[in-house]
């Protein structure tokens, strides 16, 4: 076998070898997290959990999210144009899991606003405004301020709430979870407890239509 050759046949063995470990991995992934889910199914959603879309909806996202993801602030409007598409039909549950270094204190102050009724107007300002707080991919609490201000937030109020007890057990509770699942990223979306074959919009979007079909 000449030189050239045998370059090519290990280069397809290497890419043969590369393409088996990808779906030994995506495989073992989903059945590590199906395993969790079946053991477990409240870990997808605790009551504590913010949800929004219908309360009787029978197709439910939900969604692992840290409030500095990039790509979790590129995914938001188009779960929420899904939810408005289908009207009734699916409800989105969020799940906090604070990745980025400095973000624990805005997760924290995301729960706080809840008190004040306020959760899901701090959530897409966060996500819509996040290059006035995340740096290099850290937040910042001391930046977050001026936009969760900007919603009308009573701040002396939000500051308080958030040394509330009850927020760390439900934040404790998302990275329990989380681990449970062996979510390790966000976005990581789950729709009615199954996980993304493969990351990826299209992927979302159809694991969402497939639930629909099923559902309805």
């Amino acid at each position: 076998m000449s030189r050239r050759s045998l370059f090519i046949a290990s280069a397809v063995v290497l890419v043969a070898a590369f393409i088996v470990a990808a779906l030994f991995y995506k495989s073992d992934r989903l059945e590590r997290q199906g395993m969790a889910a079946g053991a477990r199914p409240e870990v997808f959603a605790r009551d504590h959990a913010p949800t929004l879309g219908g309360a009787q909806a029978k197709v439910q996202i939900v969604e692992f999210l840290d409030p500095a993801c990039e790509t979790c602030a590129q995914f938001y409007p188009h779960v929420k144009r899904m939810l408005a598409e289908h009207s009734g039909k699916i409800r989105l549950t969020v799940r906090h899991i604070p990745l980025h270094p400095g973000v624990a204190d805005v997760v924290r102050a995301l729960e706080a606003s809840r008190k004040q009724g306020r959760y899901w107007q701090a959530l897409e300002a966060l996500l819509a405004n996040q290059s006035l707080w995340v740096e290099n991919h850290v937040a910042s609490i001391d930046r977050a301020w001026a936009v969760l201000a900007a919603i009308g937030l009573n701040m002396d109020q939000l500051r308080a709430d958030m040394s509330d007890p009850e927020l760390a057990r439900r934040m404790e509770l998302d990275r329990a979870d989380a681990q449970a699942l062996n979510v390790t990223k966000t976005p990581e979306y789950f729709v009615n407890g199954r996980p993304l074959p493969s990351f990826g919009l299209e992927q979302l979007r159809s694991l969402v239509a497939q639930a629909l079909s099923s559902a309805y």
